[in-house]
């Protein structure tokens, strides 16, 4: 499968005209905008994507062959033909999903008719060659095609060490595409993307390794290793209690901040914990999928996530900055370039249940993280719901494929598995061995 990853790297600040160049470009696209949405019934006939194209095209650029309808090389003279292009399909493209929103409204699909905004957040591609030019001798250094107030001129750009330094070490070697101009927290950046060839792990379920994952907030994640027969390889808790000390102390100062002044004036500090919130959810993938890829698991299992309705309770903070899909996703794709694939399981009652089979367990008041089993054993709750998700893969992963017959008379046998939000470890390790015991036979 093709798995692309992309990575910014920051302008340095110095007297370079991109934002001209971002103007600019924006203003086109919002010009080109308003040309299409009056010329849509006339484009909306042309079926092909590359004729479409071509005859918006023809309808504002004007050639020795052809004769633009709209005058917009005058307004936009100069105009790069690459970066003309980039505009055209991008303001095609708002456009044409203006009209199936509109579509979806008229036939009460959609609540409230959507609007047509020509006044959008477009960003450049800068083409290679045409509009970009890497610098020798890996010198931190790129040349844009930049548009100056007058006109369109090459300028060296400065980027920065550190992210240049990441790119050699990690992507040398590899192509990239076309950088795309990106602003974010008023800095500009180049986004990189790149394109890789990844073959995920075809082991058959009986011979697998997983990695079962439960994300908590008391724990940021407990890891099970596990084999189809139950067999429990390693464990792994992980918890950045220092990163989420530090976020905790920016909520608090903001909560104190709110009380005295208004909370208009709180958007940087709230920017600012959104920002270490994230940087939390990316260091707990990349431990979960670092801990996979060292027990050689050829999938992780997830619980399937969601968190619908009103939320509310003392936690109901943490749970509104609990980045559960986040920290899903990020792994997701950082486990598909290490071959490793990924599942999920209903998450219903898998911390509730025990995993040894004995029934619902009570949840400690004075540590939420420790629970008590009906017989009276003391256990780690998350590590419990760990062990009950990665049961509940295999359960469902060694059942799937078998005959009716075959299936019915397991289920028979251990009638626990028919259900599958009660499922848990133990019902695994009682199917394995009447699995086992059927072959024998």
């Amino acid at each position: 499968m093709q798995i692309v990853s992309s990575y910014g790297v920051e302008v340095k600040k110095q007297n370079i005209p991109i934002r001209h160049t971002l103007d600019i470009f924006r203003k086109a696209v919002s010009y080109l905008v308003e040309v299409y949405a009056e010329s849509w019934e006339e484009l909306s006939e042309i079926g092909n994507a590359q004729k479409r194209f071509n005859e918006a095209e023809h309808l504002v650029h004007e050639t020795k062959k052809n004769r633009a309808r709209f005058a917009f090389d005058r307004h936009f003279p100069k105009m790069p033909s690459y970066l003309r292009r980039a505009a055209i399909q991008h303001a095609l493209g708002s456009v044409s999903s203006y009209q199936t929103r509109l579509g979806l409204w008229g036939k009460g699909d959609l609540s409230g008719k959507p609007k047509l905004t020509c006044e959008n957040h477009a960003m450049p591609v800068f083409y290679r060659d045409v509009m970009y030019k890497e610098a020798e001798n890996g010198e931190d250094v790129a040349h844009l095609k930049l548009f100056d107030g007058r006109d369109w001129k090459w300028f060296p750009v400065k980027l920065l060490h550190t992210d240049m330094e990441y790119l050699r070490k990690k992507w040398r070697g590899e192509k990239a595409s076309a950088p795309t101009l990106e602003k974010k927290h008023h800095k500009y950046f180049l986004r990189f993307s790149y394109t890789e060839e990844a073959i995920l792990s075809k082991t058959v379920v009986k011979e697998q390794v997983v990695c079962s994952v439960d994300l908590g907030i008391n724990t940021d994640a407990v890891c099970s290793i596990m084999r189809a027969d139950g067999t429990i390889l390693g464990r792994k808790f992980i918890n950045f209690s220092s990163d989420k000390d530090h976020l905790y102390h920016v909520l608090g100062r903001i909560r104190r901040f709110q009380r005295e002044h208004c909370s208009r004036q709180v958007q940087s500090r709230w920017a600012y914990a959104k920002r270490l919130n994230m940087e939390l959810a990316r260091k707990i993938a990349a431990e979960i999928t670092k801990y996979a890829r060292e027990n050689r698991a050829d999938v992780i299992v997830f619980e399937h996530l969601e968190m619908q309705g009103k939320i509310s309770g003392k936690k109901k903070q943490k749970l509104h900055l609990w980045r559960k899909q986040d920290i899903q996703k990020l792994c997701e794709h950082q486990a598909h370039r290490c071959g490793i694939r990924i599942s999920r399981v209903s998450a219903r009652n898998t911390s509730r249940l025990a995993y040894d089979g004995s029934g619902k367990v009570d949840r400690s008041t004075e540590n939420h993280s420790l629970c008590r089993f009906t017989t009276g054993k003391c256990y780690h709750c998350d590590l419990s719901a760990s062990y009950n998700i990665g049961a509940r893969y295999f359960i469902r992963e060694l059942l799937k494929p078998l005959p009716e017959t075959e299936r019915s008379s397991l289920e028979a046998k251990v009638p626990s598995v028919k259900r599958r939000t009660s499922c848990v470890y133990a019902d695994l390790r009682k199917l394995s061995v009447e699995i086992n015991d059927s072959k024998a036979a």
